[in-house]
């Protein structure tokens, strides 16, 4: 498939998605809220926007967190987790910054192509899948290279904004496809999905998730 068929097939789906959302039926589970730098598990933190923040994530998706970093572990690799769950706050912070810095860097592009080009990498603060505790943004860390692994858009944990971040982006080198796969693979097989357009994010028991794998509902709903 050339790049054009393949980004128009991934924007199709998006929105086909988009318009379901706020059809599904969330079935809340009550998992609650836990940190991930309160485990044993091996890992490193993206610095976050918030000084505080304790990258949380629901007590059911430990165990896959911790079976994905002793994979890593294996292979002389740790998990980089980026972002988990984001209060509306947050993901207002975040929104508001991303804009600043494009609109900083193109200062030729008006603000609502700005924000065109932002909504289609960062939700909306009322939109976020991050909000139910059931999302996580990671990347991956090469004890054997010393840096993070080329994923074929990030300068180690800076990530240019671009369709080539859609998962499968076909222009894109050898090398980025194989570790993106690694990724993807790892989280795949403890029933996550990849998120569309976003190779680093990943869903799990929300209503994302529930659509790409066809389930009758999710099982969490946004934490506020």
């Amino acid at each position: 498939m050339n790049v054009q068929a393949y980004c128009d097939a991934v924007e199709t789906k998006d929105l086909q998605h988009k318009l379901l959302v706020p059809s599904i039926w969330i079935r809340e589970n009550h998992s609650p809220l836990v940190s991930l730098m309160d485990t044993n598990l091996n890992l490193i933190f993206e610095p976050s926007i918030l000084e505080d923040y304790q990258y949380l994530i629901r007590e059911d998706m430990i165990e896959k967190i911790g079976r994905i970093s002793k994979q890593l572990d294996r292979q002389n690799k740790i998990l980089i987790v980026r972002s988990a769950w984001r209060s509306y706050e947050h993901q207002k912070l975040l929104w508001e910054s991303k804009f600043a810095y494009y609109h900083k860097k193109h200062p030729e592009k008006s603000k609502s192509e700005i924000k065109e080009a932002i909504s289609y990498f960062i939700a909306p603060p009322t939109m976020s899948m991050h909000a139910t505790g059931g999302a996580v943004d990671a990347l991956i860390y090469d004890k054997l290279e010393d840096g993070v692994m080329d994923f074929g858009t990030n300068n180690g944990l800076e990530i240019d904004l671009s369709k080539k971040c859609y998962p499968y982006h076909p222009d894109i080198s050898a090398k980025a496809k194989k570790n993106r796969s690694l990724m993807i693979g790892l989280f795949e097989d403890e029933d996550f999905v990849c998120d569309l357009k976003e190779y680093w994010h990943f869903d799990y028991g929300n209503v994302v998730w529930a659509i790409e794998k066809e389930k009758e509902y999710a099982i969490y709903g946004p934490i506020t």
